[in-house]
């Protein structure tokens, strides 16, 4: 990236860093079975979820330049314990998202040899479990990719085929194709008769989280208070564009009850090359993304847990687990969250279909990250009495923090809610069954949490 020697990020690069921290080809089938209202969502979850989160998380890595970070936000706000919990919530939502992703990989690596694979219980599961052991290996003896390759890596496993796929969307249309679609202002707007249609929540929040993560940049950019706004406008009008624009293209040119959420992308360039007589592209393009997909997972593995072991050293986790092997890698957890990935991964078995896998876990693992989310919210506002040194604050004084903080738990607040909620367009059997998981779910899940707190309780 275009640093100067300074250590001053250039606005150009502070744009692309935090694209790359978003954007993603991942989630566009699960939006794309909405049809058009998925239009009005992605606006509805923009002003909702996503510029909120962009803008308080700025706030709270200004103010915390060394200790930055969720733990640092809540434990300044709430008190240690809340801190923990927060950084729980964030660790154990990611432990549930890696088997999306790598549900993801999978069914984009079926088109190197046989598509119909994509709804084989059996392949999904060793493929998931495999490639997830695989990269955790590789951490546990201190391999890492570079943030060079790593970039490399997004760009030919993202940026490119996003870009592509809105081209030959474009051309789709041009060319009058079959629409599968309607596009029209009554389409568009979801009906409030029609409560299960907000589910749509679920799939377009998830294509958001992560906003977060840009905060980290906002001391290192000249004249933050006004740099970083227009970066966030600049880039979340890249990211709202490239995945409304991808998630119709799939919806356009794909029937809902065909549209595979795991290999739903791959299902649209193979439709659009045989169609447009490029057939010898599709073993192409499904290499680029998994290449893609498998860098991008290989730096998020050890990043969730290294919050958690950042936690551990206030006494909140048995030193069992804090202990680092040779190479400097908290290997323990990483063993223990490979061991969990696998776990979930047994959840297809419990499930009618690969769909309902990949939306059920998408679902649960949002509950656990908007609950985050509430408290990143809560705390801000509660930070801004204190009147702590920040090099970027969110304009308008307390009233602007305080209408930019209840978007965000609006937006939250509505997700963690539809997660309860079985979606009409995927087949996850039984809609109470679906309901007692997530809530069952979410319960396990977070119960651990209050038994570390209990755990250093007992220590002091």
């Amino acid at each position: 990236m275009n640093i100067s020697s300074r250590g001053k990020i250039s606005f150009l690069a502070l744009v692309l860093l935090i694209i790359s921290a978003v954007d993603s080809n991942r989630g566009l089938p699960s939006t794309a079975i909405f049809g058009a209202p998925l239009i009005f969502f992605f606006i509805f979850s923009a002003v909702f979820f996503l510029f909120p989160s962009s803008l308080v998380a700025a706030e709270l890595s200004a103010a915390f330049p060394e200790e930055g970070g969720i733990y640092h936000w809540v434990r300044s706000a709430y008190g240690e314990n809340m801190g923990m919990f927060a950084v729980w919530l964030q660790w154990v939502n990611t432990v549930v998202w890696y088997p999306t992703i790598l549900s993801f990989i999978a069914g984009t690596l079926t088109y190197l040899f046989d598509p119909s694979l994509m709804d084989n219980k059996a392949y999904m599961i060793c493929v998931i479990a495999g490639i997830f052991w695989v990269l955790t290996i590789m951490n546990l003896f201190g391999l890492k990719v570079s943030a060079h390759l790593n970039t490399i890596f997004a760009g030919i496993g993202t940026v490119f085929p996003m870009l592509f796929l809105i081209f030959l969307g474009f051309l789709w249309v041009v060319f009058g194709k079959p629409i599968q679609i309607p596009i029209t202002a009554d389409s568009i707007f979801p009906s409030l008769a029609k409560f299960d249609t907000w589910t749509a929540l679920e799939a377009v929040m998830a294509a958001f989280v992560g906003m977060e993560l840009s905060g980290v940049h906002v001391n290192n950019v000249p004249h933050p208070q006004k740099t970083f706004p227009r970066a966030l406008l600049i880039s979340s009008i890249y990211i709202l564009a490239t995945m409304l624009l991808g998630s119709l293209t799939i919806a356009v040119v794909l029937p809902v009850s065909q549209i595979n959420l795991a290999g739903g992308l791959m299902q649209v360039f193979d439709n659009f090359f045989q169609v447009f007589h490029l057939g010898a592209l599709v073993p192409l393009m499904s290499f680029l993304i998994v290449v893609g997909s498998v860098g991008g997972m290989i730096n998020w593995l050890i990043s969730p847990a290294k919050g958690l072991l950042h936690a551990s050293h206030y006494g909140f986790l048995p030193p069992f687990f804090t202990k680092a092997n040779r190479h400097g890698v908290a290997g323990r957890i990483l063993i223990a969250q490979a061991i969990l990935v696998t776990i979930f991964c047994a959840v297809l078995l419990l499930l009618p279909s690969v769909n309902a896998f990949y939306w059920f876990l998408t679902a649960l693992s949002n509950c656990l990250y908007m609950a985050m989310y509430v408290l990143m919210f809560l705390a801000v506002y509660r930070l801004r009495s204190k009147k702590l040194e920040s090099a970027f604050k969110i304009p308008g004084g307390k009233l602007g923090l305080g209408i930019i903080s209840a978007l965000g738990l609006i937006g939250a607040g509505l997700t963690i809610i539809f997660g309860f909620v079985p979606p009409d367009n995927v087949n996850i059997g039984s809609g109470l069954r679906y309901t007692m998981m997530i809530a069952i779910g979410n319960f396990l899940l977070i119960l651990p949490v209050f038994f570390l707190i209990a755990y250093k309780k007992r220590r002091t």
